[in-house]
């Protein structure tokens, strides 16, 4: 087996173009706020699902929410029902955080094409 070293002229992948720096910088304000969003509904999550229904459980379980102790009630069902409340939550943020991060990267290339002659 021979080792060649792919020539000047060999077909292969582009080199990535450089992004303009409004937009690297757009696009860096986009997954900090994704990543915010994550970390906290995955907060809640851990609240909802280790605290209530493991670690909170014996104070929780002093209440009641239909005829069962809140701490079970939280450790078999509430833990599943906050997961999928979240992934709704999720993705009505990020729907919203998209159509802002699209607009702002249209704008940004509105700009730029008026800017060149």
């Amino acid at each position: 087996m021979s080792h060649q070293m792919p020539s000047e002229d060999a077909p292969g992948p582009a080199p990535p173009a450089r992004l303009n720096p409004a937009l690297q910088e757009s696009r860096k304000r986009y997954w900090r706020s994704n990543l915010k969003i994550m970390m906290v509904l995955l907060a809640v999550w851990a609240v909802a699902g280790l605290g209530c229904g493991v670690l909170f459980a014996d104070a929780l379980n002093l209440y009641s929410l239909g005829g069962y102790p809140l701490g079970f009630w939280f450790a078999q069902q509430g833990s599943i029902i906050v997961f999928v409340i979240l992934i709704l939550i999720y993705s009505l943020l990020l729907n919203r955080l998209d159509a802002r991060h699209h607009a702002e990267i249209q704008r940004l290339k509105q700009s730029g094409r008026e800017e060149q002659p």
